[in-house]
């Protein structure tokens, strides 16, 4: 644990240019402050001691504004920049050196039991804002854009942007250009499915009158 909480202060030190000193960073850095409360909760948490565990949870969201489940599992050199609203779900895992902005929420969709909320690897970097649901995996070195919605597997080195989110770029190459006009919206797809239905039945009801 000492090794990662060292891990933690140079990540901040290393790409913060905000970050005046180690000495700053301890006493003023809110998401290192989430990261190192989670730290403690975890080790509660595979002791079992459940309760402890949650509580100390709540008490860093209270203290933060980041809510970090400790059953999650985070690796060394997580930076949680300015890190209000960010969720981090209990079975959501994040590799080394990854780099999370406000709000940014890694989620499930409410559907699925056991491993429900999404891996991130290496380097991973998620804009604000950002959801990331479902028990899929972010690979090494990818963006998410800020704002996306992602809700499948991101390739390593690679790009996410959008609502959903779509590949535009992987491997230093530009995969698409995202239509900002054309952007399909799941709502009205979903709407229109049920106008068909609708019309379906309303025509069935009016066979049956005749």
């Amino acid at each position: 644990m000492l090794n990662k909480i060292k891990e933690d202060i140079r990540s901040i030190r290393e790409r913060d240019p905000a970050a005046r000193g180690t000495i700053e960073i301890i006493a003023t850095y809110s998401g290192l402050h989430a990261v190192w409360m989670y730290r403690i909760a975890h080790f509660f948490y595979k002791k079992k001691l459940f309760f402890v565990a949650r509580l100390i949870s709540q008490f860093a969201r209270f203290l933060t504004g980041i809510e970090i489940h400790p059953g999650a599992t985070i690796g060394k050199g997580l930076l949680i920049d300015h890190g209000s609203g960010v969720v981090i779900g209990e079975t959501a895992e994040i590799g080394d050196n990854c780099l999370l902005y406000q709000g940014v929420t890694l989620g499930g969709t409410g559907k699925e039991h056991g491993k429900r909320h999404p891996t991130l690897g290496n380097n991973v970097m998620v804009g604000s804002g950002a959801k990331i649901l479902g028990p899929f995996k972010v690979g090494d070195n990818a963006k998410i854009a800020a704002n996306a919605v992602v809700l499948e597997e991101v390739p390593p080195n690679s790009t996410a942007v959008g609502v959903p989110a779509k590949i535009v770029r992987q491997d230093g190459k530009r995969t698409c250009d995202l239509d900002q006009i054309h952007i399909p919206d799941p709502v009205a797809m979903e709407l229109n499915k049920f106008k068909l239905r609708i019309d379906e039945l309303e025509k069935q009801v009016n066979d049956l009158k005749k």
